[in-house]
């Protein structure tokens, strides 16, 4: 099972979260690229020992929306969004190779990921732009989303994953942040969920009713409270039941 985490995500002077330490725990990196949070210095700052630990670098892209970190719908216009996307992507790419290595995939990030879960135009736009950059690049999202339909008909390697510290609904979804419940905080919990996830049992939506997901990466916030204790009871919670933690790219 590979363990990604949203790092990079300070702004300037500001930090959030313990880039460092999740490093050392995960496997795939969801690197900000300048417009919902993180800037050049904290991108580069991020590939560079992102390298050297041996994590995969992913390009996170968003909305144009520092002031509200990308997690408030914008109505942008497709061709617009594919060029957006295209220079987020480009942009981390490049402090990646200055760090001896790349780019490994794309995930949209907070509104925009949430948006073209059913949104065909956006989703459209995203997929176009992850095609004209590189077609190569695996695209991570949620199972049944228009974003990983439309990835895969363009022949792109669409990566299903599920979410540690998120509740879903009935229908798979993710519960809005506005909703009590929608993080979860208590460590052992979120690690048992985690274990389910990856071995193939359910877990329990917000009504507490049997869900099941079949991923290949699950997602933990990087700015969640307590995240690198939640991330190191992951790790050694998928460990002692026999799970490989491991990227899913080469």
């Amino acid at each position: 099972m590979d363990l990604n985490a949203d790092l990079g995500e300070g702004f300037g002077r500001w930090d959030l979260g313990d880039d460092e330490a999740l490093l050392g725990i995960v496997t795939s990196a969801n690197v900000a690229c300048g417009y919902h949070a993180g800037d050049p210095s904290i991108m580069r700052k991020i590939c560079d020992r992102a390298a050297v630990a041996g994590v995969r670098i992913g390009a996170q892209v968003g909305y144009r929306d520092l002031a509200g970190f990308g997690r408030r719908f914008i109505d942008v216009e497709p061709e617009r969004l594919t060029d957006e996307v295209l220079y987020q992507i480009a942009a981390l790419d490049g402090f990646a190779r200055i760090a001896g290595t790349r780019v490994s995939y794309v995930k949209p990030h907070g509104a925009l990921y949430n948006a073209i879960v059913t949104h065909e135009q956006q989703a459209a736009a995203v997929v176009d732009a992850v095609s004209r950059y590189d077609k190569n690049l695996p695209v991570l999202g949620l199972p049944g989303s228009a974003w990983l339909r439309l990835a895969g008909e363009a022949g792109l390697r669409g990566v299903p994953e599920a979410f540690a510290d998120r509740a879903y609904t009935p229908e798979g979804t993710l519960v809005s942040r506005r909703q009590p419940g929608s993080v979860l905080h208590d460590a052992d919990a979120i690690a048992e969920r985690v274990v389910a996830l990856a071995t193939g049992a359910p877990i329990a939506d917000v009504d507490g009713n049997p869900l099941t997901l079949h991923p290949e990466s699950v997602c933990l916030h990087g700015d969640t409270e307590d995240a690198v204790t939640i991330a190191h009871r992951i790790r050694a919670g998928l460990e002692a039941a026999g799970v490989r933690v491991r990227a899913f790219t080469s």
